[in-house]
């Protein structure tokens, strides 16, 4: 029997195009885009058809684009298989996808939290005294870089714990190229600084995080009728106002992705869905569950395809 979990990803899997499949097959899809348009009050399906990279890039046009991607994924799947997940999680800003997908958030508070939510950070961004960086560490155990980031004078922390041996680093430039160096020495793969626009998951973000907590403190949250495994703890929640404090802790907390997906195997998932842009986190999946573990991504017509073969086996 299948016991299955939703996963959501998040920023860096965005691309022009993405969508357009759903939203050329399915009436559902057309609709669910037009009412993010209509409650963003711009053309978030045409940026996700048509937008250029330099476009997608911009905080402010990456987290809405690809949050509609992963809401009308997950309405599509709905539309066409009758589906009972055990648990939702979405990785950073994907937590939005799982907030929806578990009736926590309606669809207008969700794309009006994660548009406030893309702003804040962008003017943290834009206001921060020091720049502020994110590099992707591969090759070394995540409790050896958080130790050796903690002796680091200059500001660096671990922004997420994506895998066991895949760590992304976050804080200012200094800090960042200071453990990169350390951790070369120690053996590491490979480290690719991140294009990104500032320390995401950082204190750097605790700006952003004041800005967002006075917008999310009026928004409706409903009790999910599903858990959401959240990123700051990686436990289930199901209350609204523990959604209230997590998603304003989460801005600069690290992503705690390796405990999330350890809990829900310990939970017995045996199915992971990713729904969204990209294969990133199926790609982590694979690196951490059993062999016999059904790992699926739905990220258009094709996929979509495949998955649904594969579910009703």
């Amino acid at each position: 029997m299948k016991k299955i979990a939703i996963l959501f990803p998040g920023q860096g899997a965005q691309k022009q195009g993405m969508g357009k499949s759903f939203y050329d097959n399915y009436d559902v899809a057309k609709k669910t885009f037009e009412r993010i348009d209509t409650t963003l009050e711009r053309k978030i399906s045409k940026l996700c058809f048509e937008g250029v990279d330099e476009e997608l890039k911009q905080t402010i046009n990456t987290q809405p684009a690809l949050l509609a991607v992963e809401v009308v994924g997950f309405e599509v799947l709905k539309s066409v298989l009758d589906i009972k997940p055990a648990y939702f999680a979405g990785h950073s800003l994907g937590e939005y996808g799982a907030l929806y997908a578990s009736g926590a958030l309606s669809l207008e508070n969700c794309f009006k939290a994660i548009n406030a939510r893309a702003q804040a950070m962008q003017n943290a961004c834009e206001t921060a005294t020091e720049e502020g960086a994110m590099a992707a560490v591969l090759g070394v155990d995540s409790k050896i870089i958080k130790e050796e980031a903690d002796k680091i004078t200059t500001y660096v922390d671990v922004a997420n714990f994506n895998e066991p041996r895949q760590t992304v680093i976050t804080g200012t430039v200094a800090g960042v190229e200071a453990l990169s160096a350390i951790l070369k020495e120690k053996g590491a793969k490979r480290i690719v600084p991140l294009a990104v626009s500032g320390a995401f998951h950082s204190k750097l973000m605790e700006p952003a995080g004041k800005e967002f907590k006075k917008f999310f403190e009026d928004v409706e949250i409903n009790e999910a009728h599903t858990p959401v495994i959240t990123n700051t703890d990686a436990k289930p929640t199901t209350e609204p106002e523990e959604f209230r404090e997590k998603e304003v802790a989460q801005i600069s907390s690290s992503v705690q992705w390796v405990k999330t997906i350890e809990f829900m195997l310990s939970e017995g998932v045996n199915t992971f869905i990713e729904i969204g842009e990209g294969k990133v986190l199926s790609g982590l999946c694979k690196k951490m569950c059993p062999p016999e573990t059904l790992i699926l991504n739905i990220s258009d017509k094709e996929s979509l395809d495949i998955a649904i073969e594969e579910l009703k086996k």
